[in-house]
Protein backbone atom coordinates (compact mmCIF):
# COMPACT_ATOMS: atom_id res chain seq x y z
CA UNK A 1 0.00 0.00 0.00
CA UNK A 2 2.87 2.38 0.77
CA UNK A 3 4.30 1.76 -2.70
CA UNK A 4 1.00 2.76 -4.29
CA UNK A 5 0.69 5.87 -2.11
CA UNK A 6 4.23 6.87 -3.05
CA UNK A 7 3.35 6.37 -6.73
CA UNK A 8 0.32 8.64 -6.39
CA UNK A 9 2.38 11.30 -4.59
CA UNK A 10 5.06 11.15 -7.28
CA UNK A 11 2.44 11.48 -10.01
CA UNK A 12 1.10 14.59 -8.31
CA UNK A 13 4.60 16.06 -7.98
CA UNK A 14 5.36 15.24 -11.61
CA UNK A 15 2.10 16.86 -12.73
CA UNK A 16 2.79 20.02 -10.74
CA UNK A 17 6.35 20.38 -12.00
CA UNK A 18 5.14 19.72 -15.56
CA UNK A 19 2.59 22.52 -15.21
CA UNK A 20 5.38 24.86 -14.05
CA UNK A 21 7.46 23.88 -17.08
CA UNK A 22 4.55 24.42 -19.45
CA UNK A 23 3.86 27.82 -17.91
CA UNK A 24 7.46 28.80 -18.67
CA UNK A 25 7.20 27.65 -22.28
CA UNK A 26 9.04 24.34 -22.01
CA UNK A 27 7.62 21.69 -24.36
CA UNK A 28 6.44 18.36 -22.95
CA UNK A 29 8.82 15.51 -23.84
CA UNK A 30 6.41 12.59 -23.29
CA UNK A 31 4.52 11.94 -26.57
CA UNK A 32 1.41 10.61 -24.79
CA UNK A 33 1.16 13.67 -22.57
CA UNK A 34 1.97 15.96 -25.51
CA UNK A 35 -0.91 14.40 -27.49
CA UNK A 36 -3.30 14.79 -24.54
CA UNK A 37 -2.27 18.42 -24.07
CA UNK A 38 -3.20 19.10 -27.69
CA UNK A 39 -6.79 18.08 -26.95
CA UNK A 40 -7.46 21.01 -24.62
CA UNK A 41 -6.76 24.71 -24.41
CA UNK A 42 -5.76 24.32 -20.75
CA UNK A 43 -2.95 21.91 -19.84
CA UNK A 44 -4.21 20.88 -16.39
CA UNK A 45 -7.28 18.75 -17.29
CA UNK A 46 -5.61 16.42 -19.81
CA UNK A 47 -2.45 16.14 -17.71
CA UNK A 48 -4.44 15.24 -14.60
CA UNK A 49 -6.59 12.81 -16.59
CA UNK A 50 -3.52 10.92 -17.82
CA UNK A 51 -2.02 10.91 -14.31
CA UNK A 52 -5.33 9.68 -12.83
CA UNK A 53 -5.49 6.90 -15.43
CA UNK A 54 -1.95 5.88 -14.51
CA UNK A 55 -2.83 5.82 -10.81
CA UNK A 56 -5.95 3.74 -11.50
CA UNK A 57 -3.93 1.28 -13.57
CA UNK A 58 -1.30 1.02 -10.83
CA UNK A 59 -3.97 0.44 -8.18
CA UNK A 60 -5.71 -2.19 -10.29
CA UNK A 61 -2.58 -4.10 -11.29
CA UNK A 62 -1.10 -4.59 -7.79
CA UNK A 63 2.31 -5.31 -9.36
CA UNK A 64 4.31 -3.94 -6.45
CA UNK A 65 7.78 -4.91 -7.68
CA UNK A 66 7.20 -3.14 -11.00
CA UNK A 67 5.59 -0.20 -9.24
CA UNK A 68 8.66 0.13 -7.01
CA UNK A 69 10.86 0.43 -10.10
CA UNK A 70 8.49 2.93 -11.68
CA UNK A 71 8.62 4.94 -8.45
CA UNK A 72 12.41 5.16 -8.77
CA UNK A 73 12.01 6.50 -12.31
CA UNK A 74 9.40 9.10 -11.33
CA UNK A 75 11.38 10.13 -8.24
CA UNK A 76 14.34 10.82 -10.52
CA UNK A 77 12.08 12.78 -12.90
CA UNK A 78 10.67 14.89 -10.08
CA UNK A 79 14.15 15.62 -8.69
CA UNK A 80 15.34 16.54 -12.19
CA UNK A 81 12.33 18.81 -12.68
CA UNK A 82 12.84 20.52 -9.33
CA UNK A 83 16.51 21.11 -10.07
CA UNK A 84 15.68 22.52 -13.49
CA UNK A 85 13.07 24.84 -11.97
CA UNK A 86 15.52 26.01 -9.31
CA UNK A 87 18.24 26.88 -11.83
Amino acid sequence: MATLLLFIALQLCDALTTLVFLRHGVAEANPLIRFALGLSSSPAPPLLAVKAAGCALAWRSQRLRLLGRVNCFFAACVVWNLLAIAI
